[in-house]
């Protein structure tokens, strides 16, 4: 069984036990979330797809760990100005796993 949620502006395909990385969530470690914005949620050949969303559905996740991703780094260079600016930036994540797919 897996299903298709909404977070952060981003879609994610979770299936039960799946450990994920999302965009932070104002939510403390070891505390439970539910995600209502279901797109579609399947069992095998049974698919319900919703529009938008599949009524009555949520995932539960629990939140293991907040954090940083590593470094990205940004360079902007003009050839032949003397010009170079280097530039770097950390997102914050929140780490979660997914306890339980409800249709």
């Amino acid at each position: 069984m897996y299903a298709v949620i909404v977070t952060g502006g981003k879609q994610y395909k979770v299936t039960e036990g799946e450990y994920l990385k999302v965009e932070k969530l104002e939510v403390a470690t070891g505390e439970s979330i539910t995600f209502d914005r279901v797109l579609l949620v399947a069992n095998g050949d049974d698919v319900n797809i919703g529009a938008p969303v599949v009524e009555g559905a949520k995932v539960v996740a629990e939140v293991v760990a907040q954090g940083r991703h590593d470094k990205v780094r940004i360079i902007k260079f003009r050839r032949r100005k003397h010009h170079m600016k280097r530039m770097g930036h950390r997102q914050w994540f929140t780490e979660i796993k997914i306890t339980g797919i409800q249709a």
